[in-house]
Parts: C-alpha cells; sequence; structure tokens
C-alpha cells in the first residue's frame, strides 16, 4: 500500500489523513489507536506504524471534548522572586509529570486573582487548578464554582470556594518562638509582610501568642514586603538600633525576607548569632547554604502538592465532594543562625 501523502495533504497528519493512507473509515482508525480489540491485530499494526511514520499527535482537543476531560490543571504561582513558589514549581511539575497531566501555569504575583483569570482557565477547559499565594475575588470563586472547576489553594486559606492544604503556621510560628526563648532571648522583632494572605497572620500570630503565655511581647514590627529587599532595609533599620536596645532575636515571617535580613547584618558587622538570632519560615534550599545557614520551619511541599492534586482528582470524578481544609506539621530545622543546641 503507498503510504506517500498527496501534496494537497496537510503537513500535519490527522485522522482523515491516517484513514485515507491506510483505506478505512476514520472510526475506524481512532479505535486503532485506542487498542480497541474489535478491529485486527494487522490493521491495528498498520494504523499504528502510518501514525509513527508520518508524526500523527492526537487532538487533544478532540479528545477533551469527547470524554470532557482534558488532563490539563492550573498552576497559579505566587512571586517569582521568592523561591518557595519556584520549588513549589518544580514540585508541581514533577507530579505532574509522573501522573500524566499538563499544567496551565499563571503568574499571579502577590496580588488578587482577576476575573480574567479565571475565565482563562474555563476557556482552556482545566479540569481543576491548584492557586498559591493570591487573592481569589469572590467572583472569580463563583466562575470557576458555576463550571465545576475544582480549586485547591495551597499555602493559603481564604474563605471562598475550593479545598485548602496548608502548613499548620500558628504551630510552627508557636514552635518558632518557643526556640527563641530557650536560647534566652526576651526582645524580639518580627519582620512581617502587609500582604493580608492568612499564612503570614497565622505564623505571626502563633509566634506571639506563645511570647505572650511567657509574659513577653514583641520589641517591634517591621514590614519586609515579602521579598528580599524588603528584608534587606529591614536589617538596616535594625542595625542601626543602637546595641543596647536591639532585640535579642529577629523572626522573619518567610525565608527570602530573612536572608535578607542576614546579609544586611553581615554589612554592618553584627555577628550572628553572637550579637542576635535571626530565623524564617519555609525551608527553601537557599536557606541551608553556609552563606546562610538558616534555622527555619520547612514546609512539607511534597506532600502538600501530592494531597492537592488528590483532591482535585477526586473531584473531578465526584463534583458534589465537600470542600476539606487539610493542615500539615512543619518540621523545625535548627541552624547556626540561632545557635546550635
Amino acid at each position: 500500500m503507498n503510504s506517500t501523502l498527496p501534496p494537497s495533504t496537510p503537513r500535519r497528519a490527522t485522522v482523515v489523513t491516517l484513514s485515507a493512507l491506510a483505506g478505512v473509515a476514520p472510526s475506524t482508525v481512532t479505535r486503532a489507536l485506542k487498542g480497541d480489540t474489535r478491529i485486527s491485530q494487522k490493521m491495528r499494526d498498520l494504523i499504528i506504524g502510518l501514525a509513527k511514520e508520518h508524526g500523527y499527535m492526537p487532538n487533544v482537543l478532540a479528545r477533551t471534548l469527547s470524554s470532557g476531560k482534558s488532563g490539563l490543571y492550573g498552576l497559579v504561582l505566587g512571586p517569582a522572586e521568592n523561591p518557595f513558589y519556584t520549588e513549589l514549581l518544580h514540585e508541581a511539575t514533577r507530579q505532574a509529570e509522573k501522573l500524566g497531566f499538563r499544567l496551565l501555569i499563571i503568574h499571579a504575583g502577590g496580588g488578587p486573582i482577576e476575573d480574567t483569570t479565571a475565565q482563562a482557565l474555563i476557556q482552556y477547559q482545566v479540569d481543576g487548578c491548584i492557586i498559591s499565594s493570591a487573592i481569589l475575588s469572590s467572583k472569580a470563586a463563583d466562575i470557576c464554582a458555576q463550571n465545576n472547576v475544582p480549586l485547591v489553594m495551597v499555602n493559603r486559606v481564604a474563605l471562598s470556594h475550593g479545598c485548602f492544604v496548608t502548613c499548620d503556621n500558628r504551630a510552627g510560628g508557636a514552635e518558632m518562638a518557643k526556640l527563641l526563648m530557650s536560647r534566652g532571648c526576651r526582645r524580639f522583632g518580627l519582620i512581617y509582610t502587609s500582604s493580608t494572605s492568612s499564612t503570614s497572620r497565622e505564623r505571626e500570630e502563633g509566634f506571639v501568642a506563645e511570647l505572650e503565655q511567657a509574659g513577653l511581647a514583641l520589641s517591634f514590627r517591621i514590614d519586609g514586603h515579602s521579598n528580599y529587599d524588603g528584608g534587606f532595609e529591614a536589617g538596616r533599620e535594625i542595625a542601626a538600633i543602637p546595641s543596647a536596645e536591639r532585640p535579642d532575636a529577629i523572626f522573619a515571617l518567610s525565608d527570602i525576607m530573612a536572608m535578607g535580613v542576614l546579609d544586611a547584618l553581615r554589612l554592618a558587622s553584627i555577628d550572628v548569632p553572637g550579637d542576635i538570632l535571626v530565623a524564617g519560615f519555609d525551608g527553601v534550599a537557599a536557606s541551608a547554604r553556609p552563606i546562610y545557614d538558616l534555622t527555619t520551619i520547612q514546609q512539607p511541599l511534597p506532600l502538600m502538592i501530592q494531597r492537592a492534586f488528590e483532591l482535585l482528582r477526586a473531584r473531578t470524578v465526584d463534583p458534589s465532594l465537600p470542600d476539606e481544609l487539610i493542615a500539615m506539621r512543619g518540621k523545625l530545622i535548627v541552624r547556626g543562625s540561632t545557635g546550635r543546641a
């Protein structure tokens, strides 16, 4: 049988192309490519061989229309300059590949998810979406709910449609306060973020509540703006405080801000941990570098992403499942920035 494509045939092979080459109906080609045993083994082998020879790729959109499932999941990411979200992207991509999913990546930064983002998720027919470090407007949530697009917020808890997978931020903040107090610290500074996210609010609440139980309080708070530069400026402010009034310990609500603080203190010739202790939260890989050696609460990121995909897959099958909130315990990693035990 002649398998040469006629000149008028489009360069991209389709089911119709293969059916013409094999001399069978397009429906026969579709069944053969799915391994349907109603098609003879000889014909299946012929069609599969033609598909390989002519570089046939299945039409994902057509498959979506027939099955109602695209195998495409949205991933809405927070600020790219924060290594936590880079690591989240890497982990989500790794797990999606193992599961045979594809990801539609949307960068929302630290701001709210606009209605247009929700509409894009619908237009691309995603089966579900993971959202990290973004505020979901009630209208955007309604758009997804009305179109049966399940949502899982990772590293966030919000009052909206969807499930939530997060680190237990209050417990992590409390555990860090206990560690710093056990080191003899009595004057505490907090590097917070002006973001209204649940993540930073809960970390601060857990930290402050533990101090109050011990009859202590924060000496000051500085907005680190959730980034390295904000942490660096906060570190410069701390360095400018007279040594007798300077805090014993600094707790930054994210590692990226804590690293900025450490660099500023180093440039000011302030010894860490000799003069002041510094701790962060997230457990990003860079926090373990010798130049930082940062004590931190490590979020269980691989497990958080795994549970997020499990929640999405379950709700793709049964949209009536109730929303869930899963809080996972972080791991305290003690390093040189707070002095080793």
